[in-house]
């Protein structure tokens, strides 16, 4: 089974958000279950060097989208025993930064026409492309008319996942035309016609053969109005082919006791653990006491991921005995009220802004509790690396967080965390509350961490899930092959 992975970016070598997280650590885990699995994806400018130095050319050709003819330089690598190759165009990828150009339409498209030209130098024939979001769902397109009858991609099956439906590619419709060279009868409502623009996102969903979100809650959610962000009734008609499939987390790249980040490495133990948040609090300059409860946030200051929530109830909040720690970048009021929060209660609140790695592990090993409360979560990976590390999770109960996280029931001491049904202030405080109560309950509170370390985050049964899918492809692809040819 060969599967080509087209994915915008990938760990270790740039990153955005956790889209970079599943594209390193999926393919590992399908590598293991006997899948020949090739990421393919930009070579940008942020590279780190120890690991572009490892590329070696491999082809090279030019790509002719509308009037333009663009130099596409194919590289490879093998990356912590996965074969990655890279699509090399300075003009279009030698900039800071992977997104958010006025460009970005063509940078694209351009990509996405990359991808399929290199399969003709890789001397790797893919059976299945499997694309994820905006950014390559133009190839199932492309793979149904300009590229449908080229030996190269002939019998190809298509799988497209949507991780985040928010985020579309939605550009110009005269520019997505010249740019792909498409007619005006693929721009209509069956195709990439979207309230007279047009929408890459809307591509991956009507032209591929399978495909998935990242899980099953937000499968159904997303074809609902509510989430469905203008695409639900193209979702619902796609139903059939639609499949909800939790991510995992590579748990050899999040190990507690295997992390130089850490102050102490620990599995279990919560006293071990607690020797970690004293040493942030140390690093925070916040007052050490293993008691104090400890809050963590790690994630973009976006409403999406319930900062409006936070601000209405920080001040109460904070007369809690109790501490918060954030660590992030996004919207300006956000920032700015996180900001103003750690200076009112300079014992209380910290916020590191931007992005750091390194501290992100340490919240995740110093924080008791971490709080998600979003408005959507199409699945959310931060919850999964709070339970790796034995932060119990306080969540919104919507797409994968709903998914992931259980309440805690104090009658059955059943539930890994916490969580609130409506998106509101009040009861986001609420559920703050409780598990801050439950906290001083040391029975209760090691029962509800124990809970969580007894579960498997890995990618192991979500990577099988996805086998199946690509079996499913395969049996079409041979069906398809079986047909009788006519004239």
């Amino acid at each position: 089974m060969n599967v080509l992975y087209a994915a915008s970016e990938a760990v270790p070598l740039a990153k955005t958000g956790g889209l970079a997280d599943v594209s390193y650590a999926l393919p590992k885990a399908l590598k293991q279950r006997g899948a020949d699995v090739r990421l393919i994806m930009p070579k940008y400018e942020e590279i780190p060097e120890r690991y572009a130095s490892r590329f070696s050319r491999i082809g090279e050709c030019n790509v002719t989208f509308g009037w333009r003819n663009q130099y596409c330089g194919l590289l490879m690598a093998e990356i912590d025993g996965m074969v990655v190759y890279l699509i090399d165009n300075e003009y279009y990828f030698k900039r800071s930064g992977l997104y958010g150009y006025d460009d970005d339409a063509e940078r694209f498209v351009f990509f996405s026409m990359a991808v399929m030209e290199a399969a003709r130098y890789t001397g790797f024939k893919p059976d299945i492309v499997h694309c994820h979001d905006w950014q390559t769902a133009l190839i199932p397109f492309l793979l149904r008319t300009r590229y449908a009858f080229d030996p190269a991609w002939a019998y190809v099956k298509s799988l497209f996942t949507i991780h985040n439906l928010k985020y579309q590619g939605v550009f110009n419709m005269e520019l997505i035309k010249e740019l792909t060279g498409a007619g005006d009868d693929l721009f209509d409502y069956d195709g990439l016609g979207f309230y007279g623009d047009a929408n890459c996102m809307k591509a991956g969903i009507g032209f591929a053969d399978k495909l998935t979100t990242v899980s099953p809650s937000y499968a159904e959610e997303i074809q609902t109005a509510y989430y469905g962000e203008r695409l639900d009734p193209l979702l619902a008609y796609r139903r059939e082919d639609l499949t909800g499939i939790v991510n995992g987390i590579d748990e050899s790249y999040y190990d507690p006791m295997n992390d130089s980040s850490l102050h102490t490495p620990y599995r279990s133990s919560l006293s071990r653990k607690r020797k970690n948040k004293l040493d942030l609090q140390a690093e925070l300059a916040l007052p050490q006491a293993a008691d104090i409860p400890m809050i963590g946030i790690v994630s973009r200051l976006v409403e999406q991921k319930g900062f409006d929530l936070l601000a209405a109830i920080i001040d109460e909040l904070l007369q809690e005995d109790v501490q918060l720690v954030v660590l992030g970048a996004g919207e300006h009021r956000y920032e700015r009220m996180l900001a103003e929060a750690a200076e009112r209660y300079p014992d209380k609140a910290r916020l590191w802004l931007g992005y750091s790695d390194r501290m992100a592990r340490r919240i995740y090993a110093g924080a008791d509790m971490f709080a998600m409360p979003s408005r959507f979560e199409p699945c959310g990976l931060s919850q999964l690396v709070a339970l790796r590390y034995r932060s119990v999770p306080i969540v919104r109960e919507t797409g994968g967080l709903k998914d992931t996280v259980r309440d805690y029931e104090e009658a059955a001491g059943s539930g890994n965390g916490f969580s609130f049904s409506n998106y509101n202030a009040h009861d986001f405080l609420f559920t703050l509350k409780r598990a801050i109560g439950l906290f001083r309950d040391e029975k209760k509170w090691k029962e509800i961490v124990d809970n969580g370390a007894r579960e498997d985050y890995s990618w192991n049964s979500s990577a099988k899930k996805y086998m199946d899918m690509y079996e499913q492809l395969l049996a079409c692809r041979k069906e398809q092959e079986t047909w009788p040819v006519t004239s």
